[in-house]
């Protein structure tokens, strides 16, 4: 029996973690494969506080997670492959076996959309990239292409024009998705321009992205563009598999919490990207972790019959 389950280890669940170690709950945290998250793609992240210098997501990820540990988290690289939060204490099933936890943290987070051409895979972090707050500084005075037309794109694809000198999106249909508003300050940018009916079938370079190929899908014309780097913004995917039917989701799949993360079943709460559709960064991901584990030990409190102590600063 555990006193509770964080699943993830991105900022949010290894947030978590510190804080429920801090609180004497011995945390089992559920990584999966990897440790980390999305940050561990990103090769140097520079707003985080605390780092002046800038830091590797890599690294970062792993501080949090000896931070974790020094305070009694345990790291289980299992896969979840079911849960059962319809009983209590609620049930995970993983590849090693059942586990049994009286509150449970989610923190599986979302995963970007990705083209899925050649080239993207192999060339991200060096210059292919899904967040522009993370990565813009680094493509000052560059061509930048951006792929969607959404909100998002147009928006991200705004705050790239302080960087670069050239910010080019790329849209598969004849007309953008985004708000009109986006679309007018974007059409009034003189750094903007539009590429329509197109799509990107291929990441082009050695060890950092040199151009891209492009093809238009009305006229079948293929070319290869030279950009410097691609902002791809087509979607998020919410990790949310495990949870549909017990969980409340929206409609594009985000898990449904309060503003302190609680889910609509008492004892279960969520952190990070795995709600927050809007920010998507390290450090709100990290808060809204510091939030769920504070929760969750007045969850347990409770439970007991006990008052909610002070949580340690």
């Amino acid at each position: 029996m555990e006193n509770v389950v964080i699943i993830g280890t991105g900022p949010a669940g290894l947030t978590a973690a510190i804080y429920a170690g801090r609180s004497q709950l011995s945390p089992l945290v559920i990584s999966g494969r990897e440790v980390g998250g999305q940050i561990t793609l990103t090769s140097d992240i520079e707003n985080y506080p605390g780092f002046p210098d800038g830091i590797s997501g890599f690294e970062l990820a792993t501080r949090f997670q000896q931070q974790a540990e020094r305070f009694g988290a345990r790291i289980d690289r299992s896969v979840i492959n079911s849960v059962d939060f319809k009983k209590y204490p609620f049930a995970l099933q993983t590849e090693s076996g059942t586990l049994e936890a009286k509150a449970i943290i989610i923190a599986t987070g979302s995963s970007p959309r990705r083209l899925s051409v050649p080239g993207e895979k192999r060339l991200l972090s060096k210059g292919v990239s899904y967040c522009a707050t993370c990565d813009g500084f680094f493509f000052k005075d560059k061509k930048i292409a951006v792929v969607g037309g959404g909100d998002s794109a147009l928006d991200e694809g705004l705050f790239l024009t302080r960087f670069g000198r050239e910010v080019v999106i790329i849209h598969r249909r004849d007309r953008l998705r985004a708000n009109s508003l986006l679309q007018k300050r974007a059409s009034d940018n003189p750094k903007i321009s539009f590429i329509y009916d197109t799509i990107v079938d291929e990441v082009i370079g050695d060890n950092t992205v040199n151009a891209l190929s492009l093809k238009n899908l009305k006229t079948g014309k293929q070319e290869t563009v030279p950009f410097d780097a691609v902002f791809v913004f087509i979607g998020f995917i919410p990790n949310t598999q495990a949870f549909k039917g017990q969980l409340e989701l929206d409609n594009n799949g985000y898990l449904v919490v309060d503003r302190h993360g609680h889910t609509n079943i008492k004892g279960v709460l969520g952190a990070g990207d795995v709600h927050d559709h809007v920010y998507r960064q390290a450090i709100t991901a990290a808060a809204s972790g510091a939030i769920a584990a504070i929760e969750t030990e007045k969850f347990l409190a409770e439970q007991e019959g006990s008052s909610y102590p002070h949580s340690p600063q």
